[in-house]
């Protein structure tokens, strides 16, 4: 018997973000900078989601040329039924300019 697993604060959070503006593609990066989630936690999360269906990924070719292709995504019909359990979530969702303090006070 499989269970189902609730998602992490995490996803729930990029969830939140993705249903902000649900059939806009984004950019991994910007989606680092408007969550405040890291690069090594953020991209696993997308994968897994969009292995699941609950998100959708493409490539898109560099703009300029010598410019690299740039990884995007957005939410599927699945990923925004899961948008209720997030907004649920007590966590508020980041504040784009608070930046994450590393480290201790020195």
């Amino acid at each position: 018997m499989s269970r189902e697993r609730r998602p992490s604060t995490q996803t729930l959070v990029i969830l939140r973000v993705l249903a902000t503006d649900p059939a806009s593609w984004r950019y991994g990066y910007d989606l680092v900078k408007q969550t405040g989630i890291q690069a090594g936690t953020l991209y696993p999360i997308l994968i897994r989601l969009a292995e699941r269906g609950q998100i959708e990924s493409r490539w898109e070719q560099g703009a300029r040329p010598g410019r690299p292709p740039r990884h995007m995504y957005r939410l599927t019909a699945d990923g925004l039924a899961l948008v209720p359990a997030a907004t649920e979530s007590a966590a508020p969702l980041p504040n784009r300019r608070m930046r994450p303090q590393l480290g201790g006070s020195r």
